[in-house]
């Protein structure tokens, strides 16, 4: 599973995101909750209404995410956790459950920084996705 700041640096400023993007669509499965399909379609809108990114970055933020979401498998999370200091990131790791998933590319450190998963996760930065083969794993 991939955050919304690794599709967003990947799909706009290309780099080990980007690189982190084709390798999970390409070798992972990928999965989605409504919650972060909410994310995934509020964000960019927000970035460019606050002149983050202009509008061809939106464009082509927009048309990744939906390449991207394409591919997703839909689960809808049953338990709501309380893991990650900040509490908006917990869905990530709801979704994560949900799908039993193995694993979270994130550039976030309130993620990264976990140290007490109650269940098996591994969290990675683009470039620990990507230069680890022990990553080319049939799930995401």
């Amino acid at each position: 599973m991939l955050d919304t700041g690794v599709l967003i640096s990947g799909f706009v400023f290309d780099g080990m995101p980007e690189e982190a993007i084709r390798k999970a669509f390409v070798e992972a499965e990928i999965y989605a909750s409504p919650e972060l399909l909410k994310e995934y379609r509020d964000v960019p809108l927000h970035l460019e209404a606050e002149a983050k990114i202009d509008h061809n970055q939106l464009k082509l933020l927009v048309t990744g995410i939906a390449v991207f979401v394409s591919k997703a498998k839909i689960v809808n999370p049953a338990k709501k956790l309380q893991i990650c200091r900040d509490p908006c990131d917990n869905m990530l790791l709801e979704c994560c459950l949900a799908s039993n998933a193995d694993f979270l590319v994130t550039g976030d450190k309130d993620l990264l920084e976990i140290k007490n998963i109650p269940f098996r996760l591994t969290i990675v930065t683009p470039k620990e996705f990507v230069e680890d083969v022990s990553f080319n794993m049939g799930k995401q």
